[in-house]
């Protein structure tokens, strides 16, 4: 009886001595270049692979192939950035942890035009600004702010976002 209780002892000594830390993969600085239509030189259209090897701290990810709601996804929820690769565009939300090249994030609506110009489209709730590398929508609050803003790189004809 003995035996099998030291040998228990030890086989669950050993099963336990395997366990391990994995630190979480570090991605560094987000930094969003709007002009250039990039986040850490990735472009809306990148490829799924492309994205989690370069940024691989996602904090979760609906594969391409998916039957999600809105296909494949990249998240980084903790710095509110999403990637929609079936989709082809990057979504930074108000909250957002990121490094942008021109600090239109919370800008007043009336205020953009020295960075971008005249807008394409207009609504009441956002603008869609023709860029090089495409489409610049961005979204305002109640108060006529900015407070999502959305790159790809597809024309507005052809531009389908999650809702």
């Amino acid at each position: 009886m003995k035996k099998i209780v030291l040998l228990l002892l030890t086989v669950a000594g050993f099963l336990t001595s395997n366990a391990q830390l994995i630190a979480k993969p570090k991605c560094g600085t987000f930094e969003v270049d709007i002009l250039d239509g990039k986040v850490n030189g990735l472009k809306p259209n990148a490829r799924f692979g492309d994205i989690t090897a370069k940024l691989p701290c996602f904090t979760s990810k609906d594969d391409e192939g998916t039957t999600a709601k809105c296909g494949a996804l990249i998240s980084y929820k903790d710095r509110e950035i999403y990637f929609y690769t079936d989709r082809d565009y990057i979504e930074i939300r108000e909250k957002s942890n990121v490094k942008l090249s021109i600090p239109i994030m919370g800008a007043p609506r009336n205020g953009l035009f020295k960075w971008l110009g005249n807008s394409k489209l207009k609504d009441e709730n956002w603008d869609a600004f023709e860029m090089a590398y495409g489409i610049l929508v961005l979204h305002y609050n109640k108060a006529g702010k900015v407070n999502l803003i959305q790159i790809t790189t597809k024309d507005t004809s052809t531009l389908s976002l999650c809702e």
